[in-house]
């Protein structure tokens, strides 16, 4: 487990802990450990008593009151789980309080029996009942405890893996999904920027834990990043006021960044940035696995974009330096099933590295394998021709469904209306840079003025937009 991942691990830790203890104030003496926790892997005669727990929460008897310290004792319960009993808690929601298929039958037979405005609208509000399923009504009321928000949104984290291959989980998460996903509508977001001088200690620790692109390797790396000449903006709910849901760092520059190891160097001048005309957007986290498929980043860069904008009148390029993480694996694939050949010339711009008995893709892969071959200039120029145009093959004519661009990242940023502008050679010599990329980066152009009809092009027709240099590539 990594630095950033064991970081995260005691964030999650400490969340439980706080949960656990706010929460039992609100179940009150009642729902003691004892009562209100099973053993950790939560055995069958255990899960019998928590399926009874759960259908008292759904009980109306006692009020609100009761009804929340009915929920802040079930809460408790599942945090007391380990792993398996976890696994199994959220079974036993999944499958035990799914929708009536007997009910709906019913309710539909009676929607069509109805006669006249008023049976038919009452038929209809019974159906939409029976559509809703019991574990709903649970899920939500865990919305109305202390950091009931973060707790439902760190369950789905753990569920989604073990949905994968269980319909009952697949529904349930698909329930918890939709919740969030009304909760979480952008226009409840707050859009704040992160500063060294404001920030709390906690949230700076979480800014390292959650970066997802360029690991940051000490304070003084952060620091950096936050300096006047750079911008980190990210998007907090209401209900989680301490916990970055997506960031963005920014560098404010003189042109298309092209090197994301220069960019970052603790030891480069600081720039004025009313100086600055470019915006790099070098790094968009997304800080919360359990808000996966709830998008929101593509608000972010528009706001950001406005945002500094209005800071910074200078500022005439909006631009990101973005990594093409999927290239490698990509061309694995494409190497073992012989589909990409080299051409005369690109075998030719190998220099003497040819190898009689590689063919295809292997020699590149051969060479992408050696041990420190980027620190060779013979082979790190020979690949340069090859491998630009084969990642600019990948990313402008590698679909997915709908015409999607198969690169991830990619397919964010032409779904925000960006466009291809520029590949840069050896932007990202990093271990990570290396082993995803082959070392390349991609600049995508947010022109504010054509962002709508990139968008519209893309969605709509799979049209990508990308510059004359780009397509040139392609070439060879």
């Amino acid at each position: 487990m990594s630095e950033q991942e064991q970081q995260s691990e005691g964030f999650l830790d400490r969340t439980l802990k706080n949960l656990r203890s706010a929460w039992q104030s609100i179940a009150g003496s009642e729902y003691d450990e004892t009562a209100a926790s099973m053993r950790p892997d939560l055995p069958d005669d255990d899960a019998a008593r928590l399926r009874q727990q759960m259908e008292a929460c759904l009980q109306t008897r006692g009020g609100e009151v009761s009804a929340r310290a009915r929920a802040a004792a079930l809460g408790r319960a599942y945090l007391a789980l380990d792993v398996t009993g976890r696994h199994r808690f959220l079974q036993v929601m999944a499958e035990n309080f799914d929708v009536d298929a007997a009910a709906i039958d019913a309710a539909i037979e009676e929607l069509h029996k109805a006669e006249g405005p008023v049976d038919c609208r009452a038929a209809q509000r019974k159906l939409s009942k029976e559509l809703t399923a019991p574990r709903v009504k649970l899920l939500t009321q865990f919305n109305g405890l202390p950091e009931g928000v973060k707790f439902l949104v760190d369950m789905r984290a753990e569920l989604l893996p073990l949905s994968k291959n269980d319909p009952a989980l697949t529904a349930l998460e698909n329930d918890l999904r939709d919740l969030l996903a009304t909760w979480f509508d952008v226009d409840f977001l707050e859009l704040r920027r992160i500063t060294w001088e404001t920030a709390s200690g906690l949230l700076l620790e979480k800014l390292i834990a959650y970066e997802a692109v360029h690991e940051i390797e000490s304070w003084d790396d952060l620091k950096n990043r936050l300096d006047s000449d750079r911008r980190c903006f990210a998007y907090f709910h209401p209900r989680m006021p301490d916990e970055p849901l997506i960031f963005v760092e920014v560098a404010l520059v003189n042109g298309l960044a092209d090197n994301v190891q220069v960019l970052l160097d603790e030891e480069a001048p600081r720039q004025n940035p009313e100086e600055a005309d470019t915006a790099i957007f070098y790094s968009i986290s997304n800080a919360q696995k359990g808000l996966a498929g709830i998008s929101f980043g593509n608000f972010l860069i528009k706001r950001v974009a406005d945002t500094l904008a209005g800071e910074f009148p200078g500022l005439k390029s909006f631009a990101t330096l973005s990594p093409v993480p999927a290239f490698r694996n990509w061309l694995d694939k494409a190497s073992a099933a012989g589909e990409m050949q080299l051409t005369a010339n690109e075998r030719k711009a190998l220099n003497g590295q040819d190898d009689p008995d590689a063919e295809g893709l292997d020699l590149i892969q051969r060479l992408l394998d050696t041990p420190g071959w980027e620190g060779n200039e013979e082979t790190v120029e020979s690949l340069r021709k090859p491998l630009m145009r084969l990642v600019a093959h990948y990313l402008l004519e590698e679909k997915r469904r709908r015409g999607q661009a198969l690169d991830p990242v990619a397919h964010f940023h032409l779904s925000n209306g960006a466009r291809m502008e520029r590949l840069n050679w050896m932007a990202d010599t990093s271990a990570r840079g290396l082993q995803q990329s082959a070392g390349m980066m991609m600049n995508y152009l947010y022109k504010l003025s054509d962002v709508e009809t990139n968008h519209e092009a893309y969605t709509s027709d799979g049209q990508v937009a990308s510059s004359g240099s780009m397509r040139s590539l392609l070439r060879g």
